[in-house]
């Protein structure tokens, strides 16, 4: 499959990183991730999220749009690309964080960057409850993630299922991680490989067994 991009998404602790790294192995891909930390306003939001939401979300919108728009181009020495986030799910923050002028404004901006970008070929969306994200941020210990309330982790979660119940720009797999351990269980990483490697159209829906539950 020359040439596929392959967008892992889920809200923070779902486990995106992680599977996009393994895919990126097992698929000779090229590996893009975004770097959270490089964002010098990123603690800041987490103590005070209604001061610094504008400047955060803002350099997010343009770093993602910089690195997708030079990495994600075929090249010889990779079969696919695997990126751990999809630009389109800038807005999910957006909506949730910024006041409605500075929404206005990112409203501006964000639609002339988005043309530019062409849409992955699979989003493999990971889904979890609150409680099992905030028990794996605990577990990863990032500094900066103990600042966030449990409360901003259930609107995340809300709001993240509500965008992908209504995503249809790409072939989408939405996986309940809930039970589900790919990094040291490595028959779920199998079963888990081997739905991205044949999802091509729709939408479908993988338990922890790796079988498909839907599809539409």
């Amino acid at each position: 499959m020359p040439g596929r991009h392959i967008a892992v998404e889920g809200v923070i602790g779902a486990g995106k990183s992680s599977l996009a790294r393994l895919l990126a192995e097992r698929l000779h891909a090229e590996l893009v991730l975004e770097e959270p930390e490089a964002n010098p306003f990123l603690e800041d939001f987490y103590k005070d999220p209604r001061r610094y939401a504008f400047q955060t979300q803002m350099f997010f919108l343009v770093s993602r749009y910089q690195e997708l728009r030079e990495k994600t181009q075929p090249d010889l020495f990779h079969d696919a690309i695997v990126s751990d986030y999809l630009f389109q799910k800038d807005r999910i923050f957006a909506n949730i964080n910024l006041s409605d002028r500075e929404l206005h404004l990112y409203d501006q901006v964000a639609p002339l960057l988005e043309r530019d970008l062409t849409p992955p070929d699979l989003v493999v969306y990971l889904q979890a409850s609150p409680e099992v994200l905030l028990e794996r941020i605990r577990q990863r210990g990032r500094p900066y993630e103990r600042l966030m309330d449990p409360k901003y982790i259930a609107t995340l979660t809300e709001a993240y299922n509500y965008f992908f119940f209504h995503y249809r720009e790409a072939p989408l797999l939405i996986v309940n991680t809930n039970e589900m351990n790919f990094v040291h269980r490595r028959q779920d990483l199998e079963d888990l490989v081997a739905r991205i490697e044949t999802h091509r159209e729709g939408v479908a829906y993988v338990n922890a067994a790796g079988m498909a539950e839907g599809r539409s």
